[in-house]
C-alpha cells in the first residue's frame, strides 16, 4: 500500500534529522512491503525567505492531502525578531489550527542505557515512563491579545470552552487505558477561572473511565514532582501553555531533547510528528545533530496514523539495539571517542530494522 507523507524539514537541523527519519521509513517499506511517497514542503523561516509566509498555502494543502506529516523544527536567529509581522513560529500555530491538531503527545521513557546522560540522580529517574498530553489549539496562545494605553499595557487572554477540554481529556483517558491506567490532570484552579472550568470538566469526564486512576494536580506542584518523583506519573494532561512548559521540563529527564519524539493528533487518523527539540542553528550543517527523536517520531507516525504497530516496534527496537551497542551522537556521548554523525546514526538504525 502507498502512504503519502508530507515532509516539512523546516529550519536549522530540521532538514538533517527529517532526512534520516525518511530513510528509516523507506527501510520499513522495504522490510514490510509498504511504499512511502514523500511530499516535501516549506515551513518556518526558510518558507518566509522563499514565499513571504511561514506557512504557504501549498504546504497546508500538501499536509491535508497526506496520510501523515513529519516536521523537523522551525526558527533561528535570522528570523528572531518578536516585533516582526511574519515569524517562523506562526507556521507552527497555523498548521496546528489548519489541520485541527488539538492533542500533542510527548512520551518520556527513561532508557537505562542513557541514565547517566541526565543530570537527575539515577535512583530518581529509574522506571520513568510517562506521556504528557497537551491541549494544542486553545488557551492563551490563541486568545485575544493586544496593547492599550499607548502601548504601555499588554494583554493575552486564556480562553477555553468545555468542548475543547473534554476532547483532549478523552484522548488522555483512552491513552491511559492502553498504558498503566492513571491520569493526572494539571491546572491552576486555585487562581484561574479557566482552570476551574478545566478541573470541573475533568472531574466529569473521569467518571466515564472508572477503570482509570485519576488525580488533579496544580501546575506548580506538577513541575516539582516531575523532578522529585517522575516514575509515579503515567499520563499527564493539561492546557496549552502549561503543557508547553512541562513538556520541556520533562524532556530533560531523558538527558537530551534530541532523543524524544512527539505526535500532534487531529480527529481521525491525521497526525503531525516531530522531535521535540528546536532548530539548533548553532550546530546546523555540521552533521552532529541527534536524529533519534525524529526517527522515533516516525515510529509514532507508523503506530498512530497508519496503524502499523509491528513496523513501529521494529523501528523502536532498532533504536534500542544501536544504543545498546554503544553508538552515540555528541549530545548523549559521555566520551568524545564515542561520537558518530547524524548520517551514521541513521545508517545504523536502518540496518537494524527488520520484519
Amino acid at each position: 500500500m502507498d502512504y503519502q507523507i508530507a515532509l516539512l524539514g523546516g529550519d536549522g537541523i530540521g532538514p538533517e534529522v527529517i532526512a534520516q527519519a525518511a530513510r528509516v521509513l523507506e527501510r520499513v517499506g522495504t522490510a514490510f512491503g509498504h511504499s512511502f511517497v514523500f511530499k516535501p514542503a516549506l515551513i518556518g523561516g526558510y518558507a518566509i525567505d522563499a514565499t513571504g509566509s511561514a506557512l504557504p498555502d501549498e504546504t497546508l494543502a500538501a499536509c491535508r492531502s497526506a496520510d501523515a506529516v513529519l516536521l523537523g523544527a522551525v526558527g533561528g536567529p535570522k528570523w528572531d525578531n518578536p516585533t516582526a509581522t511574519v515569524r517562523p513560529e506562526q507556521g507552527l500555530l497555523g498548521i496546528r489550527k489548519g489541520l485541527g491538531l488539538y492533542a500533542n503527545l510527548r512520551p518520556v521513557k527513561m532508557n537505562e542505557m542513557l541514565i547517566g546522560a541526565s543530570t537527575i540522580k539515577p535512583e530518581v529517574l529509574r522506571g520513568t515512563d510517562l506521556v504528557v498530553v497537551r491541549e494544542l489549539t486553545g488557551g492563551i496562545y490563541f486568545g485575544e491579545r493586544g496593547r492599550r494605553d499607548d502601548g504601555n499595557t499588554a494583554y493575552d487572554t486564556m480562553i477555553y470552552s468545555r468542548a475543547e477540554i473534554e476532547r483532549v481529556l478523552h484522548t488522555a483517558f483512552r491513552l491511559a487505558r492502553q498504558r498503566r491506567g492513571k491520569v493526572t490532570s494539571v491546572d491552576k484552579a486555585n487562581v484561574l477561572e479557566s482552570s476551574r472550568l478545566w478541573r470541573e470538566t475533568a472531574t466529569i469526564v473521569a467518571k466515564a473511565y472508572p477503570d482509570v486512576a485519576f488525580e488533579h494536580l496544580l501546575v506548580d506542584a506538577c513541575a516539582m514532582h516531575l523532578i522529585r518523583r517522575p516514575a509515579t506519573f503515567d499520563v499527564i494532561v493539561t492546557e496549552n501553555m502549561f503543557g508547553d512548559i512541562l513538556t520541556d521540563e520533562a524532556s530533560m529527564l531523558a538527558g537530551s531533547m534530541g532523543m524524544l519524539p512527539s505526535a500532534s493528533l487531529a480527529e481521525g487518523t491525521l497526525g503531525l510528528y516531530e522531535p521535540i527539540h528546536g532548530s539548533a542553528p548553532d550546530i546546523a550543517g555540521q552533521g552532529i545533530a541527534n536524529p533519534v527523536g525524529a526517527i522515533l517520531s516516525a515510529a509514532l507516525l507508523l503506530r498512530l496514523s497508519l496503524g502499523l504497530e509491528q513496523e513501529a516496534l521494529a523501528v523502536e527496537r532498532a533504536v534500542d539495539q544501536v544504543l545498546a551497542e554503544g553508538y552515540r551522537t555528541r549530545d548523549i556521548a559521555e566520551n568524545a571517542s564515542e561520537v558518530i554523525t547524524t548520517t551514521v546514526m541513521g545508517d545504523l538504525i536502518c540496518e537494524r530494522v527488520t520484519a
